[in-house]
């Protein structure tokens, strides 16, 4: 087996699933950067001659929303319209020590004999918006050899929005009468979802109130056209197959490139900020400036660009 990260990268981009696991290991090594830029360099749009074919997909939701139970529904039904699925679980790590239970991995069910599926547990670790690190990175490595890429993030909160710059469609879970719409109206996060899904509709009245509630809620921020779903994962699952039309029919009417362009921009000039400073910012003329720098540049250059036009005004 391979372990040269260009060669990783290029298996990748061949539709090599055999590949995924080793390349996750290139990629969660945060001290081997240089092998990493290797790696993903292969599975660029630029390689590719093409915006990378898997639908990603941000599943979010308060803590005990039921993403996991929903996931493991989700993944058989993309595996029965025979869709290869590989899912990014991002636990969330402890304050004190830094550590993580990595857990999600092991309530996602599914055959482990099946290698149309590759599930993997990743930590947050100290980083704002639910995401770990190396979460945009593994993406886009696993992007051109699955048909659908999930990122499950820790909970929603003021900071859990780096999903929406990360995956072409968002889908926020939460579960009946549990008080998430007033929490949601406070943190602005109804703007995120591409979709929302309200969870255990076998509670009955519960989730009609819930789905009625949020439906209200994106009237008044001004999204109504985002879709409410309720669906059940346990015991006996339903709505999993109106819940993957509605995710393919937000893909199918999305301008993905120019959706995945600003995305990249966007990550590239937060990234800049957060190992660099808002100082480094200032010194490159300006937030406007940086994103102005950003356009010029082919997207996939993202950091790399900001830094050498900082060295440069230096």
């Amino acid at each position: 087996m391979a372990t040269d990260p260009a060669e990783l990268g290029r298996r990748l981009r061949d539709g090599d699933r055999s590949a995924a696991a080793a390349a996750l290991n290139v990629i969660e090594n945060r001290g081997e950067r240089d092998a990493t830029r290797a790696l993903l360099s292969e599975v660029s749009p630029a390689a590719l001659e093409r915006e990378p074919p898997a639908h990603v997909i941000g599943i979010t939701g308060p803590p005990g929303a039921g993403k996991s139970s929903l996931l493991s529904v989700l993944v058989s039904e993309w595996r029965n319209r025979q869709r290869t699925v590989a899912v990014l679980a991002v636990d969330p790590s402890s304050k004190r020590s830094g550590g993580s239970l990595l857990g999600d991995r092991a309530r996602i069910d599914h055959d482990p004999r099946d290698d149309g599926v590759l599930i993997r547990s990743t930590a947050a670790g100290g980083r704002l918006g639910g995401l770990a690190a190396a979460t945009r990175e593994a993406a886009e490595a696993l992007a051109p050899a699955f048909d659908v890429v999930v990122v499950e993030t820790v909970g929603v909160g003021q900071s859990d929005t780096d999903v929406e710059d990360v995956c072409d469609t968002v889908a926020v879970v939460v579960q009946p009468a549990s008080g998430d719409v007033l929490q949601f109206l406070k943190a602005g996060i109804m703007e995120v979802p591409d979709l929302l899904v309200v969870t255990k509709a076998d509670l009955g009245d519960a989730a009609k109130r819930s789905r009625r509630d949020l439906t209200h809620a994106l009237a008044a921020v001004g999204s109504p056209e985002v879709p409410v779903l309720a669906v059940s994962s346990v015991p006996s699952p339903s709505g999993i197959g109106e819940l993957v039309d509605a995710l393919d029919a937000h893909r199918d009417g999305t301008d993905l490139a120019e959706r995945r362009v600003r995305a990249r921009r966007g990550a590239a000039l937060r990234e800049f900020t957060a190992e660099h400073g808002e100082r480094a910012l200032r010194d490159l003329g300006g937030r406007r400036e940086a994103e102005r720098l950003l356009e010029r540049q082919d997207p996939a250059a993202g950091v790399t660009a900001l830094v050498s036009a900082l060295e440069a005004a230096r």
